[in-house]
């Protein structure tokens, strides 16, 4: 492992803070909790990181076989970081500590970044499988940056990914502030596409349905991912 501060602690929990306690190494591993991500994008998307500080936290995480690099078959053959079966394990240990979070979150500050995974995470968070059963869509989320998201909903279950849907339903155009005030109920869709805020190509009836799968207080009744509310 890379020197650096730890507990010498023989206890479970000191280890997994010597694993992951650095500052932005958990922001990484968010980042990286609905697919692979390049270099640049994880830069990119984690502002006021510097470039020796996700190298070093990159190289710590594999040597701990948290993340792995991959690259990408033709055409794109680029170099990716993903989280092993191992790092994947963390996915519910950081939405819990999201939940936490969130109690005490408060509103938004100016100086505060938000950035699109943070939203279509809570997509999930949100998510009331019992009022999906009767839908099954495949939605495109497009982001500034060129930042693009897949959720694909089916049998009460929700799955988001990074990247583009390839067939979508619809495809869903906006900025995040505009998409946060939507999905905090600030902001009804007749008025987002009255203004042109949203832009929807597609099947344009698949917007307000897609909104109301979403609990406004961020307390989801299923977990995403988990069909049990449509199985009678």
């Amino acid at each position: 492992m890379i020197n650096k501060r730890n507990y010498h602690h023989y206890c479970p929990l000191a280890h997994a803070l010597d694993l992951l306690g650095e500052r932005w190494t958990l922001l990484i591993v968010r980042d990286l909790l609905l697919g692979p991500k390049r270099y640049k994008d994880l830069l990119e998307g984690l502002p006021g990181m510097g470039t020796n500080i996700l190298a070093a936290r990159l190289k710590e995480l594999e040597q701990a076989t948290i993340i792995r690099r991959r690259v990408l078959p033709p055409p794109a053959g680029s170099t990716v970081y993903e989280l092993t079966t191992y790092g994947r394990e963390l996915e519910d240990i950081l939405m819990t500590l999201t939940r936490w979070g969130a109690k005490s979150l408060g509103p938004r500050q100016p100086e505060q970044f938000l950035r699109p995974v943070t939203l279509v995470l809570g997509l999930r968070e949100r998510f009331k499988s019992e009022a999906a059963c009767h839908l099954q869509a495949v939605y495109e989320l497009r982001f500034e940056d060129d930042e693009t998201y897949t959720i694909r909903i089916a049998n009460g279950s929700l799955e988001a990914s990074y990247g583009s849907a390839g067939n979508p339903d619809l495809v869903v155009t906006a900025d995040v502030e505009t998409f946060l005030q939507l999905q905090e109920r600030h902001l009804l869709p007749q008025e987002a596409m009255a203004s042109r805020k949203v832009q929807l190509d597609g099947n344009s009836d698949l917007f307000t349905p897609f909104l109301e799968l979403f609990d406004v207080d961020g307390r989801s009744a299923v977990p995403s991912g988990v069909s049990g509310a449509c199985d009678q």
